[in-house]
């Protein structure tokens, strides 16, 4: 969903425009009847738990105490090393992927094919391993990939099962039984003020807001299944967790944010995590962006 930039607060308090926050998603609409079957659906197909993270050593705030700093005794077989760039295929791709998704990461299928799904999930843990977000795999991020961090934790007192979004590295970590089970890469609210035209319950109306994605503490609530239309876009299985905003899957996840205030995050991740992140689990939304 692109954002239209206009100058100033003004265009907030436009003549007949209705002002909003988030995805444009009515806050107090129950959850439809068929978003069980949806999850029930998603849940035969998990994947296992990700092996625990091994924290690097003087890794700092992103190996301290708590369940996602857990090491894990077992060391990796030594990376490929070699140069792998989008559109790259082979052994080495493989390997990656596989290193990927053993940590929590969601790079699609080993297929041995690096696209643009295993690229998001090479900016979640570049992120999260403080190496500038790259499409190229080199020298730093394989040394990260047999070496890993283990993701911040923004509540270190949180209950075990939780979602925390990192608005500064733009990224969020679902945590299940206290360890990191999925990590991706997001793209929150820009910020930016915008008033879009849209044909809303038979009418045309047109809707104002800040685009911004406000920090709190929340819980996650009513859900859609497959994609949900808005006035303001469409939202593939969003998972609503503090009134219009949600999470949910977008066919562009940028770097930067670049929603209407809604967390943004890759297809293959949005298509599981309804079977992962159940109704009234606590959301933590954390940070300010400031630029990667």
């Amino acid at each position: 969903m692109g954002v239209a930039r206009l100058s100033g607060t003004a265009a907030l308090l436009t003549a007949g425009a209705v002002a909003l926050a988030g995805c444009g998603a009515t806050a107090a609409r129950p959850a439809p009847a068929h978003s069980s079957a949806h999850s029930s659906a998603h849940s035969s197909t998990r994947s296992p738990a990700p092996a625990p993270v091994q924290a690097r050593p003087g890794g700092g705030a992103a190996a301290q105490a708590g369940p996602a700093a857990t090491t894990s005794a077992a060391t990796p077989a030594a990376a490929p090393r070699k140069t792998l760039r989008l559109g790259a295929k082979g052994k080495a791709v493989t390997w990656m992927q596989r290193r990927l998704a053993d940590l929590g990461y969601r790079p699609g299928s080993a297929d041995g094919r690096y696209g643009g799904t295993t690229l998001a999930a090479v900016w979640a843990f570049q992120k999260v391993n403080g190496i500038r977000p790259t499409s190229t795999i080199a020298r730093r991020t394989w040394e990260a990939l047999e070496s890993p961090r283990a993701p911040k934790v923004l509540v270190p007192r949180g209950r075990p099962t939780r979602a925390e979004v990192n608005l500064t590295k733009q990224i969020m970590v679902l945590y299940v039984g206290g360890q990191p089970k999925l990590i991706t890469h997001i793209s929150s609210g820009s910020g930016v003020p915008y008033c879009e035209t849209a044909v809303w319950q038979g009418k045309e109306q047109r809707f104002c807001g800040s685009a911004r994605t406000p920090t709190g503490d929340y819980r996650t609530t009513w859900r859609a299944s497959g994609w949900h239309r808005s006035y303001l876009g469409e939202l593939y299985n969003p998972i609503f967790f503090n009134g219009g905003i949600a999470f949910h899957g977008a066919l562009s996840v940028p770097l930067s944010p670049a929603s209407h205030g809604c967390v943004r995050m890759p297809m293959n991740v949005a298509e599981v995590l309804p079977g992962l992140l159940g109704k009234g689990v606590p959301v933590h939304v954390r940070g300010r962006f400031a630029g990667l």
